[in-house]
């Protein structure tokens, strides 16, 4: 999602940090004519819409990220526990062979023998207590009660990934219905429009191009800039996918997280965390290949091509294009 509302050329330098209107045709409003006019709120709130949908998109993803990592670990953990479950049984095997040899040979006095029970496992625990074990015994019972013990922790822990992935699944399918139910809306809204008022805001919401001259050449200093920007550059017209990372669609952390696993390097999933993914820099001082990230709640990224220009997946409708690199406030810029 993008605006083409221009940035002041100090609002990055002061910080700039205030919420935009964030559809491309928010920089043309005031060129549409003024039969349009009772219509601008419809398009504002169009606009307010696709802001707010990419903002669950981002809380969408993050979800989503966890739910996968929490899915990956449960996955060892039960791996772990099903091995360390084969390891007390072995223990519990030897050490019920041992009880039940020295059982059986007699070695107990009779007196004491009625202090245990006909259970090799339960003899061979009340005779710790009365140091009637071996050195060998004694060994092996404290390896098995060892095992026991990190056995109850790892499951008490796989219990707890389990109810934190399901509260995890919970939120994702929280935020993925308050996307749709938002861009659902958004939509009602546009084919609300008159036939004219909505050619003009496609129009206006399709000013960024996916060939700009000038700007296939522009080179970035770096290898792995070199090779992201490249990948960027490979996903210019592939459409706009809420929640996708590629490679058929794309929504904006999607796309920079895609175009840098190209190059090596694994950037978080959300625009969020990819402003911390390496060293912030001042605008002044963008190279190709550089994260550019948008309003104060870091909630839109886009990588500067050059020139003045990013590369983005914009929102909804709009293909992966170039724009301006000041569509809309710059919170921070992030060289990985």
């Amino acid at each position: 999602m993008g605006s083409h509302r221009r940035l002041a050329p100090s609002g990055f330098h002061r910080g700039a940090s205030a919420l935009c209107v964030l559809s491309a045709a928010a920089g043309t409003f005031g060129a549409v004519s003024a039969q349009a006019a009772p219509h601008t709120d419809t398009r504002a709130e169009v606009d307010r819409l696709y802001e707010e949908a990419e903002k669950a998109t981002q809380a969408y993803d993050k979800a989503d990220e966890r739910a996968g990592v929490l899915r990956r670990e449960i996955r060892n953990a039960q791996d772990h526990i099903a091995r360390q479950q084969q390891r007390v049984n072995e223990l519990r095997e030897r050490l019920g062979s041992l009880a039940g040899a020295e059982y059986r040979s007699g070695g107990i006095d009779p007196a004491v023998a009625l202090l245990f029970s006909h259970d090799p496992e339960d003899y061979l625990d009340k005779a710790t207590t009365l140091d009637r074990i071996d050195a060998r015994q004694a060994g092996q019972l404290r390896e098995l009660r060892s095992a026991l013990r990190e056995l109850a922790q790892e499951r008490e822990e796989a219990a707890g990934r389990l109810d934190e992935l399901e509260r995890s699944r919970t939120a994702v399918g929280t935020h993925k219905r308050t996307v749709e139910r938002k861009l659902a809306r958004a939509r009602r809204l546009l084919a609300s429009l008159p036939p004219a008022e909505r050619a003009a805001y496609d129009r206006a919401s399709r000013s960024g191009r996916v060939d700009p001259l000038g700007l296939t050449d522009t080179a970035a200093p770096g290898g792995r800039a070199a090779a992201a920007l490249a990948a960027a550059r490979s996903a210019l017209g592939r459409p706009y996918v809420w929640g996708a990372n590629g490679p058929s669609g794309f929504d904006c952390s999607g796309l920079m997280q895609w175009s840098y696993a190209h190059a090596g390097i694994q950037l978080p999933r959300t625009s969020q965390e990819q402003r911390f993914a390496g060293r912030q820099i001042p605008l002044s001082q963008a190279r190709p290949g550089d994260l550019v990230v948008y309003r104060s709640d870091a909630s839109h990224v886009a990588m500067y091509a050059g020139h003045g220009q990013i590369i983005h997946a914009p929102y909804p409708g709009a293909p992966v294009r170039y724009d301006p690199v000041g569509m809309m406030p710059i919170s921070s810029v992030t060289r990985p």
